[in-house]
Formats: C-alpha cells, sequence, structure tokens
C-alpha cells in the first residue's frame, strides 16, 4: 500500500500520532477513539502494509511501534510543494478587480457621510495598483 493512502484516513492519522510516542498495543490504541479492537487492527494493517508500523509479540499480546522512514516521502513531497508555491504565496489573495470595488465602496461611503453623492469621475477606472 502507498504511504499517501495509509495517511489519508483521519483514524490512521490519529494512530500515528499516538505511536509516536511510543509502542502501544491495540487495546491501548482503541481506548477513547469510539470503534472496535477488530477495526482498529484493519487500520493497523493498512499501516503495516504501507512500512509505517511494525508489530511484534510479546507473550499474548501484540505492540505497535511507529517506523517513521516511509514519512520522509511525504515530508519530501510538502516542501516540495510549498517551495513551488513562492510567489504565488507572496500574491494578495483578492482578485485586483475586487480591490476597485471595495475602493468604490469606501469611495462612496466617505463622499455619504460628507454629504456629497458619488459623481462618475469619482470610479475607479482601472486596476487597484493604478488608483492613486
Amino acid at each position: 500500500m502507498d504511504v499517501f493512502d495509509a495517511i489519508a484516513d483521519p483514524v490512521r492519522r490519529g494512530l500515528l500520532e499516538q505511536l509516536a510516542a511510543g509502542p502501544a498495543r491495540v487495546v491501548d490504541l482503541t481506548a477513547g477513539r469510539g470503534i472496535s479492537r477488530p477495526a482498529v487492527s484493519r487500520h493497523l494493517r493498512v499501516l503495516g502494509e504501507a512500512g509505517l508500523v511494525t508489530a511484534t509479540d510479546r507473550g499474548r499480546e501484540r505492540h505497535y511501534a511507529l517506523v517513521p522512514t516511509p514519512l520522509e516521502e511525504v515530508a519530501t513531497w510538502a516542501t516540495a510543494l510549498s517551495e513551488r508555491g513562492g510567489p504565488a504565496a507572496s500574491r494578495p489573495p483578492v482578485p485586483p478587480s475586487r480591490l476597485d470595488a471595495l475602493d468604490l465602496e469606501v469611495r462612496r461611503t466617505v463622499r455619504e457621510r460628507a454629504g456629497r453623492p458619488v459623481a462618475q469621475q469619482d470610479r475607479p477606472s482601472g486596476t487597484a495598483g493604478e488608483i492613486a
């Protein structure tokens, strides 16, 4: 199974977070989740197929531990993705045409409070960067 598919489920991500604190038994991992032990075992099997957890039998109990190495693929992908977004991240999330509309509303409000109607020549003609 693919690491990305394995971590796509919020229950599995929660199990990984809990295992990051140290090895745990299925009964410990089930506590407080609101799902059955067999369901947690199925999630652990998926995580094991992706290489994210290992299981060790200790007597009658099975202890699961996190294997963080496969997560390096996710970290590399996320880093590359955030670096590609460079210039786009510095642009405002609002298109310039919306800023023009905001400028018009601000001018209209100022004129109304001053008691004067908004004249046609007060309307912006270009983009937000062209308005003085």
